[in-house]
């Protein structure tokens, strides 16, 4: 990746985030100009067809895959709930920047959430945070992008994403077990392309990511979307989740599995055992430690530690029910009087589990080797697929 390329991933996005796409007239203003709908070749080049292509036997197991971002996926972006935020609006209206450390591979970062302005069923107008809704939204996009050959990537603009129709991700949603009406699906994608996130490494010093989470979302007039429903909307995805795609740092891993999961904590989990137990095999385990999952996953705000540590070990049964781990021990550590001060979770992983790492290894070197060819002009060929018939899963 270039050195200004690299340097743009740390700069403020948030200005150039347009409301809604119109027809381009025949002399297009400077907003149009700015903002091009992606060309043809933005879906049919080297890039996007590695992070569509799947190391994996059949169709029906492609269809369960889809990509963990590494960076993305260990933010805590969506770690206040809407009960949380109800409690912390001031006069029932605004919320203020939420601010929370989280570490990633032995680096500090300080996230910033700033809310977004949406006016309600009541008329009211109030602040929203990301939360859980719109985190099953994008996980579907992103899978939309994946499998539909819908996903798009373009070295300039420098930018990927998704076309899609609301009716199509809301039947992806349905299929996962996450039913979603037409109207909280528009107001969850109104929340994403408003909220900011910032994203700061310790003491500043090293860089500062600033941008929407949709960077641009374009859509057709609400009037215009209750007569067709499968009418287009266009979504930009966050710079991490572009870099990612540029750079080859995604994981395939089993999205169907990781959907079917009941709470937001298991999620997290499963998405960070898949971006770091990649070593998995029948000898290893995985230690993670609740102070660690506590202060990274943003999502344990019970009273009491008793409970949170209570909600750890059930989000560990979940993924044991759901065949991603075959077992794993809990292990107090006590101080005073007997007091728990931290819980070593030991996970044992599942064999289905531990086939899917191996695949996604070999899938990962495959796509650096194949990313690494020379790209013709003009956006280039596709490569030939990842997707095997002898793959390992």
């Amino acid at each position: 990746m270039s050195k200004n390329r690299e340097n743009s991933q740390f700069e403020s996005v948030a200005s150039l985030l347009p409301s809604v796409v119109k027809p381009t007239p025949s002399k297009p203003p400077k907003q149009a100009r700015r903002f091009p709908l992606p060309t043809d070749t933005a879906f049919d080049n080297p890039q996007m067809s590695l992070f569509q292509s799947f190391l994996c036997n059949n169709q029906e197991q492609e269809n369960a895959l889809s990509n963990a971002i590494d960076l993305w996926d260990s933010v805590p972006r969506y770690s206040v709930s809407h009960e949380a935020m109800k409690k912390a609006r001031i006069d029932g209206e605004f919320l203020r920047p939420h601010e929370m450390i989280f570490q990633h591979r032995g680096r500090t970062y300080t996230r910033t959430i700033f809310s977004a302005r949406i006016v309600d069923e009541d008329g009211q107008s109030r602040d929203y945070y990301p939360s859980a809704t719109e985190e099953l939204v994008e996980d579907a996009l992103r899978k939309m992008a994946a499998e539909q050959q819908a996903g798009y990537f373009e070295n300039s603009p420098y930018r990927s994403g998704v076309v899609f129709t609301v009716y199509a991700l809301r039947e992806e949603m349905k299929k996962r077990g996450h039913t979603r009406s037409f109207q909280q699906i528009v107001r969850s994608l109104n929340i994403l392309a408003r909220s900011v996130i910032e994203i700061k490494t310790e003491g500043g010093g090293e860089g500062c990511d600033q941008s929407p989470y949709f960077p641009r979302l374009s859509a057709v007039s609400r009037t215009k979307l209750k007569d067709d429903p499968e009418a287009k909307w266009l979504v930009q995805f966050h710079p991490l989740v572009t870099g990612s795609i540029d750079q080859v740092t995604y994981r395939q891993y089993n999205y169907r599995q990781m959907m079917s999961l009941g709470t937001q904590l298991a999620r997290w989990l499963h998405k960070q055992l898949v971006l770091k137990f990649t070593f998995a095999d029948y000898q290893t385990r995985f230690e993670m430690r609740y102070s660690t999952i506590k202060r990274d996953s943003g999502l344990l705000g019970y009273g009491r530690e008793r409970n949170n540590m209570d909600a750890v070990d059930k989000a560990f049964g979940d993924l044991k029910s759901e065949g991603v781990i075959s077992d794993f021990k809990r292990k107090d550590e006590t101080g005073l009087r007997g007091k728990v001060l931290d819980v070593v979770f030991t996970v044992m992983p599942h064999i289905d589990f531990i086939r899917e790492t191996k695949a996604a290894n070999k899938r990962l070197l495959n796509a650096k080797a194949d990313s690494a060819m020379p790209v013709v002009s003009g956006g280039g060929s596709k490569r030939n697929p990842v997707v095997s018939g002898g793959g390992s899963r």
